[in-house]
């Protein structure tokens, strides 16, 4: 029987719906090719068709698909872009056709041919048919995300494709920062675009509970909400109307949601709200600052256990998944070594430590999960006891973890730090740096288990709901192409430039979906070179294509001097900032980049480091702390150098004896991040480079391990000092190990410094 379901929308008015193949006789938008992500694995023109001239529309469309499959995401998404459609059970009849492919497509595979008459589509199931529509969409005129009822024109070709790995997600982080429903919702229509097919959905924290638990209402009474240190009160909770609704949202663009419980660590919420649940019974508060706290949930306590059971009973009838992410990361176990019930049950089940502890915690919950007919995954942290039993491993310090699970028979997913920690500053992690990501090393080949995918992060510490598209976005697109594409195109010659320019052309859609990405890397970057004594010469350079602006260097006292173009040198003398106002196309990106520096007597002079500075800060080389460069307030700007548990003794060489006024530098200061001041500071200076005579110096803030609750930038200066010498040296003691009150107590702290700067004349 021959069943057709018609909707027209905005089109009566014509008094004539214009079909398919009408002539060609006024002009219409043209789709294209050229902005495909992730690109397909074959694209070909064809050329024989009419010369190559492809599908025209001219505002209707009938469609034709298997019954059975959901297309309600690609019928919604016409009827937004002005296009009436209808469908049809006569091939004849159909101008897009999806077929059930007999052949063996692979994962998630599809094929798509684009002719004059119609295009057709050939898949192995509802979710490869959703795949090829996404390329469809991509083929379209961008022009058609706000309307194209008039219709559009479709180029002739054909494309072959399938995913390289099968899981392919962002993790989002609704805890540190509160994200609006419909914020999700958006989130998810960008990464079914480009083939994401994973919605790690962090939804307990410390700083937050977010999910709904009806057996323990308070989770989100309290747990949900912190009183920042100026007073107000922030957080918020989805309901399980709001879940039902995102999750609905999602399956229609075949996206698995994977909630993320943390345990048994990352928890300070629910102690909040259940102080019983932790191993002191303290009462303590929804916490405002990011980091690792010792409190943790008691693993030695039947309640406690019967609680996360509970918990995780109404995610998994909540979350259609067949996975369920429990953390497992950073858990100190401080609180377990001085518990009694924790010892007591290491006792009893012959463990013997609390990494076994943990081990058998996880392994209880999983256990648990697996009644429910789904398995649990967990932060590579999982792996320090024992591999839990059925877990999955999702590797984030390294590939170690991952390449461990593989050799241990289980699944694993990747997101290391290097590559796809998208909180992290362009920076640290800029969009080629994602893209050059090899998910599957060779040392995880061959192996019993197998890595099965991969994800890019994004935690929101430092990042509000306004603030996450411009950091996911295009850095997470990069990670969609090497998950779905795979090394056969992100490894070939010329690969990342391609990736660029259809990237150029995908921002033209995003522009029309009204979604606002950020820059895929920092735009500019500084050089600087030695000048005169006491200066030196910077010049701003374009780091990305496109990319111009105006730069000028403002003085510490305010004092503004003249602007230059970027790639123009300016000179410096004396201590301030570089700022560039960044220009993408001639237009102003609201984007100001600035760089500290300083011109002083000491800049790029030589310099005797007594310490290996750490391979993860080195400042940008042994010359770092008289390079004119200064730290900022990120402490991974690459400016800062550091040590981890020892000293630092620096002297620098002025090269003949002059007539020095002051003295100054910079220490880092972020205790949540292990980042402590130093214990002492000694300012030494000598004529002759043997004998050094120390300067009254010290260091103003006291006590190093005082808890201070700052992340900033701590300068110390010292002047009038009208002395004469050639070298200057500067001794800093290191904090020592995180006191007792620190959350990672008995660690080693780190010590950062910046620019050594010798204010002095002849």
């Amino acid at each position: 029987m021959n069943v057709k379901v018609k909707f027209l929308f905005g089109m009566l008015s014509w008094g004539l719906i214009a079909g398919c193949e009408m002539p060609d006789t006024h002009p219409l938008p043209d789709g294209k090719s050229t902005g495909l992500v992730p690109l397909p694995q074959i694209l070909e023109p064809l050329e024989g068709e009419a010369n190559g001239r492809g599908f025209r529309c001219e505002g209707a469309l009938t469609l034709m698909w298997p019954e059975g499959w959901n297309m309600s995401a690609m019928t919604a998404w016409l009827e937004e872009a002005q296009l009436s459609w209808e469908r049809t059970s006569e091939e004849r009849e159909a101008d897009w056709i999806w077929r059930v492919s007999e052949d063996d497509l692979g994962q998630e595979g599809y094929t798509l041919s684009v002719k004059r008459d119609r295009v057709t589509m050939s898949a192995g199931d509802a979710e490869a048919a959703f795949r090829a529509w996404t390329t469809l969409r991509q083929l379209l005129p961008e022009t058609c995300e706000q309307g194209c009822a008039s219709g559009f024109t479709l180029p002739a070709m054909h494309i072959e494709d399938q995913a390289y790995l099968r899981h392919r997600g962002l993790l989002l982080d609704c805890c540190r920062h509160f994200m609006e429903p419909e914020f999700v919702k958006e989130v998810i229509e960008v990464l079914a675009l480009q083939k994401m097919n994973v919605l790690h959905w962090h939804l307990t924290e410390d700083q937050g509970w977010r999910l709904p638990v009806e057996a323990y209402p308070q989770l989100t009474q309290v747990g949900a909400y912190r009183r920042e240190t100026n007073g107000e009160v922030t957080g918020g909770a989805y309901t399980r109307e709001d879940i039902e609704d995102i999750l609905a949202f999602a399956s229609t663009r075949h996206v698995q949601v994977i909630p993320e419980i943390e345990m048994p660590g990352h928890c300070r919420a629910a102690l909040a709200a259940y102080p019983w649940l932790g191993c002191t019974g303290d009462t303590l508060p929804v916490p405002t600052n990011w980091g690792v706290f010792k409190d943790v949930y008691c693993a030695g306590n039947d309640s406690t256990l019967a609680f996360m059971k509970a918990v995780l009973d109404e995610v998994c009838t909540m979350f259609p998944s067949d996975v369920i992410h429990i953390g497992g990361d950073e858990v100190p176990k401080v609180r377990w070594a001085a518990c009694p019930k924790c010892q007591a049950k290491m006792r009893r089940l012959g463990l013997k430590d609390e990494a076994e502890l943990q081990t058998a915690f996880i392994n209880e919950m999983g256990a648990h999960v697996a009644k429910r007919g789904k398995r649990i995954i967990g932060w590579d942290e999982i792996l320090e006891g024992g591999l839990p039993e059925g877990a999955v491993v999702q590797s984030w310090r390294g590939m170690e973890g991952a390449i461990e699970a593989t050799h241990l028979g289980t699944d694993a997913v990747v997101s290391p730090t290097s590559h796809c920690y998208l909180d992290y500053p362009l920076r640290s992690t800029d969009l080629a740096e994602v893209y050059s990501f090899v998910p599957v090393p060779e040392a995880a080949k061959g192996h019993p288990g197998q890595i099965i995918g991969g994800e890019c992060n994004m935690w929101t510490e430092r990042a509000p709901q306004e603030a996450v598209m411009g950091k996911v976005l295009p850095r997470a697109t990069g990670l969609a192409e090497v998950l779905w594409s795979g090394p056969k195109v992100t490894e070939a010659e010329g690969a990342y430039e391609g990736f660029l320019d259809r990237l150029d052309v995908l921002g033209l859609r995003w522009a029309f979906m009204d979604v606002r990405p950020g820059l895929e890397g920092v735009p500019v970057d500084l050089e600087v070179r030695p000048g005169r004594r006491g200066e030196i010469e910077v010049t701003v350079n374009a780091a990305l294509r496109n990319v111009g602006g105006r730069v000028r260097f403002v003085s510490s006292s305010g004092a503004e001097g003249s602007a230059v173009n970027v790639g123009e040198p300016v000179t410096i003398e004396g201590t301030g900032t570089v700022q560039v106002d960044v220009v993408v196309r001639g237009r102003s990106t609201g984007v100001t980049e600035s760089f500290p520096v300083a011109g002083h007597a000491a800049a790029h002079q030589p310099l005797e480091l007594g310490y290996e500075p750490s391979q993860y800060y080195t400042g940008g080389g042994p010359q770092a702390l008289a390079d004119g460069r200064r730290g900022s307030e990120d402490f991974r700007d690459g400016a800062w150098q550091a040590v981890q548990a020892v000293d630092m003794v620096c002297t620098v060489d002025l090269g003949d004896p002059l007539d020095i006024s002051a003295l100054e530098t910079q220490f880092y200061l972020y205790q949540d991040a292990w980042i402590f001041l130093p214990r002492a500071v000694t300012w030494s200076v000598s004529m002759d480079g043997q004998r050094f005579v120390d300067l009254p110096t010290q260091a103003p803030w006291g006590d190093a391990q005082k808890p201070d609750v700052r992340q900033t930038v701590v300068p110390l200066r010292i002047e009038d000092l009208g002395i004469e010498a050639r070298y200057v040296r500067i001794t800093l003691a290191n904090a020592g190990a995180c006191p007792s009150w620190h959350d990672a107590a008995t660690e080693p702290s780190w010590l950062f410094v910046d620019e050594l700067v010798v204010e002095a004349t002849r």
